[in-house]
């Protein structure tokens, strides 16, 4: 099993929105990197759902319900999709500035590249982000 990030802005689609939907296509994506990520995943893939912008934390986890497909709102180009469903909300937001205190995840991605939308996480560097929002660390 993998293990990601996604990145949304919570006016655009929050993890709320997502709770409340069941599930979601995760659409839109307009960055090669990202894009090649999304078609990484794998059904049954843990992700952690971000709130970027304003807000700047992990609030939620998610996981994979339909492995990539053409992305059914691009006009132009070769963009994928996947499908997510809720899995649970963290019972406490993990900001970024938390992330970026903890020596363990000073090499993902969310730190060193921060406009990456889509990105993949080590099993250990998920659970530990996991663990600070259940109040486990």
């Amino acid at each position: 099993m993998n293990h990601w990030l996604v990145k949304s802005e919570p006016g655009e689609y929050s993890f709320d929105d997502l709770l409340k939907d069941g599930s979601t296509v995760w659409s839109g994506v307009r960055n090669y990197a990202a894009r090649n990520n999304l078609r990484a995943m794998k059904l049954g893939d843990l992700v952690l759902f971000y709130h970027s912008v304003d807000d700047k934390e992990v609030v939620g986890i998610c996981k994979v319900s339909k492995e990539f497909y053409p992305d059914p709102t691009a006009t132009e180009g070769d963009w994928s999709v996947v499908d997510i469903v809720p899995v649970g909300k963290l019972n406490k937001p993990v900001h970024l500035s938390q992330i970026k205190l903890t020596a363990e995840l000073q090499n993902i991605a969310l730190v060193r590249i921060g406009r990456l939308s889509v990105m993949p996480l080590q099993a250990k560097e998920f659970e530990i982000i996991v663990a600070m929002g259940n109040d486990e660390l």
